[in-house]
């Protein structure tokens, strides 16, 4: 029989409108897991803000964060397979958000695997927004002392003119050295968000990785961004919803309802059952 590995990113696609997994999403996903179903998300955020937001799913398998930098089995509570920045590489980088003038947010673990945000710097309107949004997780502890290059550092984070953020962007890119997103920040358009990791990190290695470990046949994955169409291109089959962007509906093997209407969860249990009669 052959073993299905489905993957959903979470923003726009698993949660809801109101940002938040539905009282009938996690109740199908759950009976589907205490099935035999292989579920998980693949997100960006860190598990300081998925833990709550999944608590009511019975999701099996570790959730894969950090957008593939590392994985979290929220049974233990612990990081799994992180993929951080080297401290030679790390210090290139400080190098390079300093001569661009942008402060950057260091993610980086401490020595009982805890996840701290370092800053060095006195915060912006914006930063201070960002800040104190997350400054009450239970997952994450901020920082506010030099910053220097480390082992631990998993991710570089920054918001800022976008006039200053796009070139950094493409000075990092530049150097071949790092995996790197940038986009406008949804409510400041005239401000730009970077996320920098290590080289070769991905929605798409980590799930490809997942799916090697369990011996799943089979990849399903779920996305409505951009940053989904990598994990959409090593899947069997690639799902996009209703409110997808373009690009990824067109990318897309499937289009379903809209991530407002359980889609995603009303699909899995579709195609577990079909396999399953």
């Amino acid at each position: 029989m052959t073993k299905t590995l489905y993957v959903t990113d979470l923003d726009g696609t698993l949660l809801n409108n109101g940002s938040f997994v539905s009282d009938l999403s996690a109740h199908i996903l759950s009976e589907l897991a205490s099935e035999g179903a292989l579920f998980t998300v693949a997100t960006a955020r860190t598990p300081a803000t998925v833990v709550p937001l999944m608590a009511a799913t019975a999701a099996p398998l570790p959730f894969i964060v950090f957008t593939g930098a590392a994985t979290f089995d929220r049974r233990t509570m612990r990081y799994l397979h992180p993929r951080c920045i080297a401290p030679d590489k790390s210090a290139t980088l400080l190098r390079l958000f300093a001569d661009y003038g942008v402060n950057p947010f260091i993610y980086r673990f401490d020595s009982e695997g805890g996840l701290v945000v370092a800053h060095d710097r006195q915060l912006t309107e914006v930063e201070e927004e960002f800040y104190h949004e997350r400054t009450h997780l239970k997952l994450k502890r901020f920082t506010f002392n030099p910053v220097e290059p480390a082992a631990d550092t998993i991710l570089c984070f920054a918001m800022g003119p976008t006039e200053q953020v796009l070139p950094l962007a493409d000075a990092i890119a530049a150097t071949g050295q790092y995996s790197l997103s940038c986009y406008p920040e949804i409510f400041h358009p005239e401000i730009s968000i970077i996320e920098v990791f290590d080289l070769g990190v991905s929605k798409a290695s980590a799930i490809t990785a997942m799916a090697n470990r369990i011996e799943a046949d089979r990849i399903v994955v779920f996305g409505d961004n951009l940053n989904d169409l990598t994990m959409m291109e090593i899947a069997d089959v690639a799902v996009a919803v209703a409110n997808a962007q373009p690009a990824v509906r067109a990318a897309a093997d499937v289009v379903i309802g809209p991530n407002y209407d359980d889609s995603v969860a009303r699909y899995i249990a579709n195609d577990f059952n079909a396999r399953h009669i």
